[in-house]
């Protein structure tokens, strides 16, 4: 699915000369060697995508093992695939690319229309790892940074949607902190054609909010969700919901991005 080939430093390098990345966000998309890493979500090539603007529909679920402790496997994987099929019957389906990537970095689909992205199931999600939060964030962001670049200096519009979603603070992170994934939902804010949301799932201990503040997500974009079946589902009706709005056209992006989870 992958033709891409775009070197990955060549997007951060154009993004940040034309002031879509500051020399912080540049610094800590080089901390780590991450180009193997933000390549494998690329996936389609911008010459196969046939539109004049795309909307990128970017969700990263906790594959950790308390998901699993907490019976909380099946909802996630509805919950995502209730997202999907939102988007795909939205009114600019065409125009939607998605890409899924875990917590712990299994590429569920790199970056393809959303009418053809995988569903999640038992047989490809196993919740059974750590929370590299802060590592994996950046992994996430950065893709989406350099996926929106690739099609921006191409001439084609794009608006972003990302979803970050965790039962639990960041416990295996290596090399990023959480002022590193500040410093790109910062730019990506200021750059205004992003969204950056996160979901929490109560573990009965991590204060959601502030763990994603200091990641420097916006409240109205913070979603917390008691541990179960049913508000776990309702959190991610809510965020299908803003995403859908999200995909309309770019007056309802910047209505939506302001509004938040609100109605």
């Amino acid at each position: 699915m992958n033709g891409n080939f775009i070197h990955v430093g060549d997007l951060f390098r154009s993004a940040e000369d034309e002031g879509a990345l500051s020399p912080e966000g540049a610094r800590v998309l080089a901390m780590a060697d991450l180009g193997a890493q933000i390549q494998a979500g690329l996936g389609v090539a911008v010459d196969d995508v046939q539109a004049s603007e795309v909307v990128l529909l970017t969700m990263m679920p906790d594959d950790s093992g308390s998901i699993r402790y907490s019976g909380n496997e099946k909802v996630i994987c509805d919950g995502h695939n209730l997202v999907l099929d939102s988007l795909s019957n939205a009114k600019q389906k065409d125009s939607i690319l998605a890409h899924t990537r875990y917590l712990n970095g299994h590429v569920l689909f790199p970056y393809c229309p959303v009418l053809q992205a995988a569903r999640m199931s038992g047989t490809n999600y196993q919740a059974t790892l750590g929370t590299p939060l802060y590592d994996q964030a950046v992994v996430l962001l950065g893709t989406v940074i350099a996926k929106a670049q690739e099609f921006s200096q191409n001439g084609i519009s794009v608006r972003t949607v990302t979803l970050i979603l965790t039962d639990g603070a960041d416990a295996g992170s290596t090399w990023a902190k959480a002022k590193d994934v500040r410093a790109l939902v910062e730019d990506m804010r200021r750059a205004e054609n992003h969204i950056v949301a996160a979901m929490g799932i109560d573990d009965g201990s991590t204060p959601f909010r502030d763990v994603f503040r200091e990641m420097g997500i916006e409240d109205r974009w913070i979603l917390t969700a008691k541990s179960g079946a049913a508000d776990i589902r309702r959190a991610f009706v809510l965020f299908s919901q803003s995403a859908v709005r999200a995909s309309q056209n770019g007056e309802a992006f910047q209505q939506a991005s302001a509004g938040g989870f609100g109605p």
